[in-house]
């Protein structure tokens, strides 16, 4: 079983980056929960693998890209919790590619089924249609949205924010779809602030977070996500591999990298008041690095230190 562990260090930069200017920054260590179910995926897998079990199923299918943090996440829980695993995955040429993507190779590796569909039909995927031909093609089974996030996902990211954090002005959470940020809002206290970094481009993620809280305390800036979702440049991987030389903390560059960035780059411009105490949640994805080397190196673009 899946046991937690390490998952409250606060690592204060101005020790380790000689900010003296800079508001007390402090980081939540959520990457090293486990070494392959880290961070936000952690959490938001524990309460929906109680209730496969507790359902008496022993399949769970969820949906994924090429390089999909979640589904590497939910193989590796799969085989540690003993439940078989299905990957629908978007991109029907990635089919012949798996042993030259290190996500599909582990996911695989880890006993997860995976099954290629479409572009076009993965946008389908949540339709009463394509529900019906996966339950033909598979039997029955335990459905987890893409990227994980349901009520019990959010019910699992409340258990992020402990009583010691309450010290803390502002809580900056990366976001993806919406889930781990929601639980983080309902575990705040009101004195609280809640900053998201959305990682893709739009404000439509707000709608997505409203489903979950009746909370008010919370923002959502797309100012550093670097032109879209897993969209990268030079000058983010120079920030990544400056603060993994002087910190030795790996960042991954879809979520937590373009958050800390985003925090700095906030912290110089006077955003956050003089003496307010900031905790981010490193929320993992590091097992993405490698996909992401291989994708700077075709651009021939620096690569990110693991």
């Amino acid at each position: 079983m899946i046991s937690v562990s390490n998952q409250l260090i606060n690592i204060y930069f101005q020790e380790y980056l000689n900010l003296k200017d800079f508001p007390e920054i402090s980081l939540k260590r959520e990457d090293q929960i486990h070494p392959f179910v880290s961070g936000n995926k952690f959490r938001k897998l524990k309460y929906n693998l109680k209730a496969v079990k507790d359902q008496n199923r022993h399949t769970l299918l969820t949906f994924g890209g090429a390089f999909s943090n979640h589904i590497a996440a939910t193989a590796s829980a799969g085989r540690e919790y003993g439940i078989q695993t299905i990957g629908i995955i978007r991109g029907e040429e990635l089919e012949d590619k798996i042993d030259k993507n290190p996500t599909l190779a582990f996911a695989k590796a880890q006993g997860m089924q995976l099954q290629f569909i479409s572009r076009e039909k993965y946008k389908l995927k949540d339709t009463p249609d394509i529900l019906k031909y996966f339950k033909k093609c598979f039997g029955d089974f335990y459905l987890l949205p893409e990227g994980g996030t349901n009520s019990l996902a959010v019910k699992g990211c409340e258990e992020i924010l402990t009583p010691q954090d309450t010290i803390f002005d502002y809580i900056c959470v990366p976001v993806g779809t919406g889930g781990t940020m929601a639980g983080i809002v309902n575990s705040s206290k009101p004195h609280q602030r809640i900053v998201g970094f959305s990682a893709l481009k739009g404000n439509f993620l707000e709608k997505e977070i409203k489903k979950w809280t009746t909370k008010t305390n919370w923002e959502i800036t797309d100012a550093f996500c670097f032109g879209g979702y897993a969209k990268v440049n030079e000058e983010l991987v120079d920030f990544i591999n400056e603060f993994k030389t002087k910190t030795n903390i790996a960042l991954d560059p879809i979520y937590t990298g373009k958050m800390l960035y985003g925090i700095f780059e906030l912290a110089k411009s006077g955003f956050f008041p003089k003496n307010s105490r900031i905790l981010a949640i490193h929320t993992g994805g590091l097992q993405g690095i490698q996909g992401m080397n291989l994708q700077l190196k075709k651009k021939n673009l620096p690569l990110i230190e693991i």
